[in-house]
């Protein structure tokens, strides 16, 4: 397999991305389009993109903010509804004439979801990899707990500290407490080596952390002592996102494509309960979870994950209401 690398301005904004794939003699086969999540670059994909590039068009982009992607300086151009409208103008520019096959891992499926929703004609399927429907996670984050414990490192990623948190100790804060796997081959010093070199890039840590910094809403940590605490916090970046839970509302999100949801289950960052009543809101939906599995489901089953993904885009999309779930 021959990755291209590309790039591609979108409102000024120049994305790069990789490419690979074959043309038939007639039209260009469907697109497939990758996108990465919080902390890492289209690299992650690498097994996906090896084993579909057979019969696929396949794209990988580095998300704005990352590796060799610009890294607009503004927080404005990370919020969520910009990075939707700036995904979809380079889906539609990377594919002009046909919807592309979507998936997604992490902050990549915090803009898959809504893009999905509000550009429904730039998607034909949605593949979502351990991140959690904004609908079904902001309901966990306001009545479970445990997904608030799970969410409190972002209290980490907004304080003024977090560059410097992130990059000390070459990096030791990623590897040691984001880049955590169930399996120890999985993220080498080998495999770390290059994402120190991405996240090396200068920029990058910023424009990382601006995803964060502009969440519109988070609950506080538990670990505070009480909202007050955490509302009145002179170091916060943006205090106005953290909010009592009783002031938290949950989006609707409805998804109409055909969505397949593969779920790592031991994942640190999403309780398992944002799965629970998904159909409310994805009415097509086809769930696989993964027993033992982390958050990084694509490194560590990129088999089966690939098996799953290649049989559900060949399969035709079930009638709507329709949830089906199997445990691999």
């Amino acid at each position: 397999m021959k990755l291209m690398h590309q790039y591609i301005a979108v409102d000024k904004v120049n994305i790069h991305y990789v490419e690979t794939g074959h043309m038939s003699e007639t039209k260009p086969l469907s697109t497939m389009v990758f996108l990465h999540g919080f902390p890492e670059y289209w690299g992650s994909w690498q097994k996906q993109l090896d084993y579909f590039s057979t019969h696929y068009h396949v794209i990988a982009p580095d998300l704005p903010g990352y590796n060799l992607s610009d890294k607009p300086s503004e927080l404005d151009f990370y919020t969520v509804p910009n990075l939707i409208a700036f995904i979809a103008q380079f889906i539609a520019a990377i594919s002009p004439t046909e919807p592309v096959i979507l998936v997604a891992h992490d902050w990549g499926g915090a803009i898959a979801w809504p893009l999905a929703a509000f550009y429904p004609h730039l998607i034909s399927k949605l593949i979502i990899l351990n991140a959690a429907h904004p609908s079904t996670f902001t309901r966990e984050m306001i009545n479970n707990p445990i997904q608030r414990q799970k969410s409190a490192y972002i209290h980490q990623l907004i304080s003024p500290s977090a560059e410097t948190l992130l990059i000390e100790d070459d990096y030791r804060y990623l590897t040691e407490k984001i880049m955590v796997s169930s399996q120890e081959v999985i993220f080498t010093e080998q495999v770390l080596a290059r994402y120190k070199k991405v996240w090396g890039q200068y920029g990058a840590i910023n424009g990382m952390l601006q995803y964060y910094r502009a969440m519109p809403q988070l609950a506080p940590s538990d670990t505070d002592d009480g909202i007050e605490k955490a509302l009145a916090d002179e170091t916060s970046i943006n205090t106005g996102q953290i909010k009592k839970t009783t002031d938290i509302r949950i989006p609707n999100i409805r998804i109409n494509q055909a969505t397949l949801v593969l779920w790592g289950e031991q994942d640190l960052a999403f309780v398992n309960e944002t799965l629970n009543n998904i159909e409310r809101y994805v009415a097509d939906c086809t769930i696989k979870r993964f027993a033992n599995t982390s958050h990084w489901l694509q490194h560590e089953r990129p088999a089966e994950v690939n098996r799953a993904i290649h049989a559900f885009v060949n399969q035709p999309s079930l009638p709507m209401s329709h949830l089906h779930e199997s445990l691999a």
